[in-house]
């Protein structure tokens, strides 16, 4: 099952508009960490603006949530670069620049190689996470659901609220 990455989509909701001066020490960061993510090992792909980032991009309705895609080789890979690379000094911060989110604000699921997702299929693999819970259509990192699970599923896919 090595024809599959897994695509990841992470959103937020920001305490102030990106260029409230609040904002600065998180879009000082962007595109180093951008950078680092883009040089890491097992990285294949990022959604992204002609920021070069994807914090201008409007997905949702509220104005105050952004989001961030990739598309990692292996669900090791993107964990590595979340938690092991200098990401994690920026993600120790995010309360100073965002919102404590009650549902679920980051999902996983795998992709066939060669396929970047569009915002979309992240709204509705969050969207199915919120509603389902973790599932081989969408999980998060405390489960380790494998490429062959994912594409044997099945998903009771719901409606767009």
């Amino acid at each position: 099952m090595n024809n599959y990455n897994l695509a990841q989509v992470n959103i937020a909701q920001m305490l102030n508009p990106i260029d409230h001066p609040t904002m600065a020490g998180f879009v000082a960061n962007l595109d180093r960490i951008n950078e680092i993510a883009e040089g890491y090992e097992g990285f294949v792909w990022r959604l992204k603006g002609d920021e070069n980032n994807a914090t201008a991009l409007r997905v949702f309705e509220d104005d105050f949530l952004i989001i961030n895609m990739s598309v990692w080789e292996s669900r090791e890979a993107l964990f590595d670069y979340v938690y092991q690379s200098a990401h994690v000094e920026v993600l120790k911060r995010k309360k100073e620049w965002f919102s404590n989110m009650k549902n679920m604000h980051m999902a996983l699921w795998y992709v066939p190689q060669g396929h970047f997702p569009t915002p979309q299929e992240a709204k509705e693999r969050l969207r199915y996470y919120n509603t389902n819970s973790a599932t081989p259509y969408a999980f998060g990192f405390k489960h380790n659901f494998t490429a062959a699970e994912a594409e044997a599923y099945i998903p009771n896919i719901i409606k767009a609220q």
